[in-house]
C-alpha cells in the first residue's frame, strides 16, 4: 500500500516505514509525530482511490527523525566579454521523516 501526499507544495510517494526528505518543517522537533492530511491518491492492493483534489478521511502518520542541510548548490552567472561574473551558493534545509502509517 502506498499514497501520494502533498507536503509544503511538493508531492511524495509515502509507503509504510519509508524515510522521506521533505522541505524544512520549522515547528517540528525530532521524535515528534505528525499527520499530513493532503493525500492525493491511495493505492491498496488493486484498489486505487483518487482525490478530487484530496481523498476524504485519508492521512499519513509520520515521525520526525532529524533536520539538516543538503549539499551546497552553486549558481554562477556571467556575461561574455563584459567582465560580469557572479558566484552565489546556498544549502537547502530539509527534514527527514519516517512514515509510520497510512490511514484511509
Amino acid at each position: 500500500m502506498y499514497a501520494i501526499v502533498d507536503i509544503k507544495g511538493f508531492q511524495f510517494r509515502a509507503e509504510e516505514n519509508a524515510i522521506l526528505r521533505v522541505p524544512l518543517l520549522n515547528t517540528a522537533e525530532p521524535g515528534q509525530s505528525l499527520e499530513f492530511d493532503r493525500v492525493l491518491l491511495v493505492r491498496k492492493d488493486d484498489e486505487i482511490l483518487v482525490g478530487q483534489p484530496v481523498v476524504e478521511g485519508a492521512a499519513i502518520l509520520a515521525e520526525v527523525i532529524e533536520h539538516g542541510k543538503g549539499k551546497k548548490k552553486v549558481i554562477f552567472h556571467h556575461k561574455r566579454r563584459k567582465g560580469y561574473r557572479v558566484k552565489k551558493g546556498y544549502r537547502e534545509q530539509y527534514t527527514n521523516i519516517k512514515v509510520t502509517g497510512i490511514r484511509i
